[in-house]
């Protein structure tokens, strides 16, 4: 009796797996289709495997460049978002100085606002006052600091045992030798998560880089990919076999990312360095 719950919750759990997994699976098999919707009852499809809808994204956009585009807007929003959020975040959980609560408090506020309601201020203030138009800092500035890092961050060095960092400072320990020596290894999950949450975030980013950037050279694989599904929809044979390959070019490499990095999803063992 006791092994009917486990296997209850197998099944449960295989089923929602399943129903989770089977529009990535018809993504992928329809982007190799010459006609995705030509039969869809047939999980498996027998006949009808063509490369060509990739060939065509091909020919019709830059996809190397777009993707090199991609990886650079992508990395830089990544850097800033891991450096500045380690050290602020590690400065409002471990510091102890004047307004700190004021911080936090705005930090919080800010999260509330969407980001759309601030794009036109941005946008004129970038283009006109600073003149970053078709350039990658404009498209990367407005994503450099990413106040949900900073809270990740925030909370998890909140967690970690205060007799760690006690002891470090009696042995002479400054405050950078205690982030990157001490606290930035025992809290891997959360940079995992913030390495993946925030890259997922910029490499999907297709309204600001179209709003920033009329340079065609410049426009990022997600404003690439939309432009060629737009005119592919109208002009191609297999519009559909189109859209499922652009949406998997655009995907494969936050699957990609997320595959390697998922075995660092694992519990931090906190209480390993702490004696007694």
């Amino acid at each position: 009796m006791k092994t009917a719950p486990r296997v209850l919750s197998a099944i449960l759990l295989t089923v929602a797996a399943i129903g989770f997994a089977f529009p990535f699976y018809f993504m992928l098999v329809g982007a190799f289709q010459e006609n995705p919707t030509n039969s869809p009852t047939s999980l498996i499809p027998l006949s009808g495997w063509t490369l060509d809808n990739f060939l065509a994204i091909d020919s019709r956009i830059d996809l190397v460049g777009s993707l090199i585009n991609s990886v650079i807007i992508t990395s830089t929003v990544l850097l800033g978002t891991v450096v500045f959020g380690l050290l602020t975040g590690y400065a409002i959980a471990r510091l102890d100085f004047r307004g700190r609560g004021v911080i936090w408090v705005l930090m919080l506020l800010v999260q509330m606002v969407p980001f759309q309601l601030l794009m036109i201020p941005l946008y004129i203030q970038i283009t006109r006052n600073y003149g970053l138009g078709d350039s990658y800092l404009g498209m990367v500035l407005p994503f450099i600091i990413n106040t949900t890092a900073v809270f990740i961050f925030a909370q998890f060095f909140r967690a970690l045992p205060v007799e760690i960092f006690e002891a470090a400072r009696i042995d002479g320990a400054g405050e950078l030798r205690l982030l990157f020596s001490i606290a930035i290894p025992l809290i891997r999950p959360a940079l995992v998560t913030v390495i993946l949450v925030t890259f997922i975030g910029p490499w999907n980013e297709f309204l600001w880089p179209f709003l920033i950037t009329k340079d065609v050279s410049l426009q990022p694989l997600a404003v690439s990919l939309a432009n060629y599904i737009t005119n592919a929809t109208q002009s191609s044979a297999n519009p559909n076999g189109a859209i499922l390959a652009g949406a998997t070019a655009l995907a494969f490499p936050v699957v990609i990312l997320f595959i390697f990095f998922q075995r660092f999803f694992r519990a931090t063992d906190l209480g390993a360095a702490v004696k007694g």
